[in-house]
């Protein structure tokens, strides 16, 4: 009852509470003087005992940046249909970090043998990676026998194991993250090309190789170029090569803190790539799959039974052809076409067989409208074959009837009498003829484009231009070509684009004389089916030189416009007289094989370029046309080596090119492919 009555009591019990409070605070203050006391020792520690120490293992670790590859932008045809591609594929990476064991190391790659036989693709085009393969691939300084091998790159980079897991692969290795040490998988693109039946202008596409091998090569501009990795693939050739920078985007960052021995001790931290942008081409599906199979079946046909039942129409020899469709108003190319093809997709398996090389990609990988190629022949009998850059004969004489009139040689109204035999040189001893000798009597300038004559050409413009110009004849020559794109760049920005060969200024064997009368008539001087093409644009625009035109717009990943290239360039204007404008474009207007029931008026002018190779007579087929003649709108341009007569062996192949104009945009401008009104089809 007493101690009850003092626990009541209210000043005892203030009294015990301030004691109790007094005690916990000084408990408190204890602790945390202790505490501060052990921090202050271990600051001490720190800065006057292992200062130096930690200082110089701080100084050893660094971060070090490894590019991630955007995604690549797609290649479209002008309409949106896909040429070229990227997918989405999820590649294995393996990374060396410090604390790494032998035994660990090697163990993983037998479970990765595993897995990926189980789980992944096992067919002729996967061969299943052994443990060894998996060893190699990681790099680490050893092989499968844990013996040691030189370590080739830097041990911050990430090794790539394997490309393109399968779902089965990528499920398994996610699963099992924690059990599975040092490996990563990272989103890489894979560049795809359409299959036999739909890949269409591969040759102007282009390919794409690993950077290690592009960046070797001189002319290709990579030497200097920073963030790229030797594992991915960048433009080589074509279109891929032309727009690299704004088809590739920017790269990502995988950031890794590495010590001094250069192994991981930390986090990765990641800064995403951006994606490239998408190009649509100038190049229409219809009208270039047209040209190529245009070609393809000519091509077939002068080898057959019913070419050789005809006198003009066999051309056994015959083993490739090119074209180039150019529009007249804007410059823009909507076919470019270098047959045969073969299959880019070769390219994406990295290193690629000799005898596959060999056989399915080099008689063919060249674009044979801009640059060299030569026919699918054995190596050894190549020299008695030409290539794709061949005389391009009659074709020139459009532009020389022009030189002559501007010269005032002659006027639209001046004669001559054509016998089909012409004699010049000293003494009259060097003579020429028309082709199978054709006299064709009083002619005009107009009259000798219609008939094709090679006399008109020598006696009225070549022999009068040497004598005019002397020694400076060849040059003044090639200037008037350059106005018309031939024997210069045609700026289309193309990689490996040949500028020609003017013969007739470098071939000094021949006097100059008699170089001006073979330039009259096309067999001194060679240029590129686009240089042909882009020269009949010329005379369809009576001057004005189109820049050609391969690419209609480019735009985000997403689809946002970034450019558009609506045309026309023009890179320079060819001043001539309307009625010499008129003299000539009247000239070319005849019918040709192949153009009998053609429902426009059409301006043509075939060639047979004969040339020697390798002491043998051998004729190529030439071809340049537009149309309608009145208001043009498609400029056509072929080539065939070994193809005859370019009336029989190449103006075919153009009209199917008009053709399928005509059928895709109409070349006067009503296409009859689409629904007419009434939804019939025309």
């Amino acid at each position: 009852m007493k101690n009850q009555l003092l626990t009541d009591d209210p000043k005892k019990r203030e009294v015990n509470k301030r004691r109790a409070f007094t005690l916990r605070i000084n408990v408190f203050f204890f602790a945390t003087f202790f505490l501060f006391s052990i921090l202050i020792v271990r600051l001490a520690m720190l800065q006057f005992v292992q200062g130096e120490e930690l200082k110089a293992q701080e100084a050893l670790v660094s971060k070090k940046d490894t590019p991630i590859p955007p995604i690549r932008g797609n290649i479209y045809d002008r309409s949106g249909v896909p040429i070229a591609y990227t997918s989405s594929a999820q590649s294995l990476y393996f990374r060396i970090e410090s604390g790494q064991k032998k035994d660990e190391v090697i163990a993983l790659a037998y479970e990765l043998e595993r897995i990926f036989r189980e789980y992944g693709r096992t067919d002729a085009e996967h061969p299943p990676l052994t443990a060894a393969d998996i060893i190699k691939g990681m790099d680490v300084g050893y092989d499968i026998n844990k013996n040691d091998v030189p370590i080739i790159n830097y041990s911050y980079v990430p090794r790539r194991i394997k490309s393109d897991l399968t779902k089965d692969e990528i499920a398994y290795l996610m699963e099992r993250r924690d059990q599975l040490k040092w490996l990563e998988i990272m989103e890489e693109s894979i560049r795809n090309y359409n299959d036999e039946e739909n890949r269409m202008a591969v040759q102007l596409v282009g390919y794409m190789r690993s950077y290690s091998v592009a960046r070797s090569n001189d002319n290709l501009g990579y030497k200097n170029k920073e963030g790229y990795i030797d594992t991915e693939y960048v433009g080589f050739d074509g279109i891929e090569l032309m727009y690299q920078d704004v088809l590739r985007g920017k790269n990502g960052y995988k950031t890794y803190p590495v010590n001094a021995a250069q192994k991981i001790v930390g986090n990765v931290t990641i800064t995403p790539p951006e994606k490239g942008h998408n190009l649509y081409l100038t190049i229409d599906k219809e009208v270039q799959k047209a040209a190529e199979q245009a070609i393809v079946d000519q091509l077939a046909y002068m080898k057959s039974p019913a070419a050789r039942a005809k006198r003009y129409g066999y051309a056994p020899n015959a083993r490739a052809g090119y074209a180039v469709a150019m529009e007249v108003k804007t410059g823009k190319v909507v076919a470019m076409a270098s047959m045969p093809d073969y299959d880019p997709n070769l390219w994406n398996a990295g290193s690629m067989p000799e005898t596959t090389y060999r056989t399915k990609v080099a008689p063919y990988v060249n674009n044979g409208t801009i640059t060299t190629a030569y026919p699918d022949y054995p190596e050894d009998q190549l020299k008695y074959h030409p290539s794709s850059i061949v005389y391009v004969g009659s074709t020139i004489k459009p532009l020389s009837v022009l030189i002559g009139l501007k010269e005032g040689f002659f006027n639209p109204r001046t004669t001559y009498y054509d016998s089909g035999v012409f004699y010049y040189g000293r003494d009259n001893s060097a003579r020429l003829r028309n082709s199978d000798g054709k006299a064709f009597g009083n002619i005009n300038a107009t009259q000798a484009l219609r008939f094709s004559s090679n006399t008109f050409m020598s006696a009225m413009i070549g022999i009068p231009f040497h004598a005019k110009y002397g020694a400076k004849a060849p040059d003044v020559w090639a200037e008037y070509l350059a106005q018309f794109g031939l024997g210069v760049s045609t700026e289309s920005g193309l990689p490996r684009e040949y500028a020609g060969l003017n013969e007739f200024q470098t071939n000094t064997k021949e006097s100059v004389q008699s170089r001006m009368v073979f330039a009259s008539w096309g067999q001194n001087e060679k240029y590129t089916t686009l240089q042909l093409a882009q020269y009949a644009t010329t005379l369809a625009n009576r001057g004005k030189r189109l820049k050609p035109l391969l690419v209609d717009r480019i735009e985000t990943y997403e689809g946002e416009l970034v450019q558009k290239f609506d045309g026309p360039v023009v890179l320079n204007e060819a001043e001539f007289s309307p009625q010499h404008w008129d003299a000539v474009i009247s000239g070319m207007e005849s019918s040709v094989q192949g153009f009998g029931d053609f429902p426009y008026s059409l301006a043509r002018k075939t060639g047979t370029s004969t040339q020697w190779v390798a002491k043998s007579e051998v004729d190529n087929a030439v071809f340049i046309a537009f149309a309608p003649k009145e208001n043009p709108t498609l400029a056509v341009a072929v080539v065939v080596p070994e193809g005859g007569f370019g009336a029989w062996g190449a103006a075919p192949i153009a009209r199917k090119i008009f053709d399928a104009y005509d059928q895709q945009y109409g070349l006067d401008g009503v296409p009859k492919g689409k629904a007419a009104e009434g939804g019939q089809q025309q």
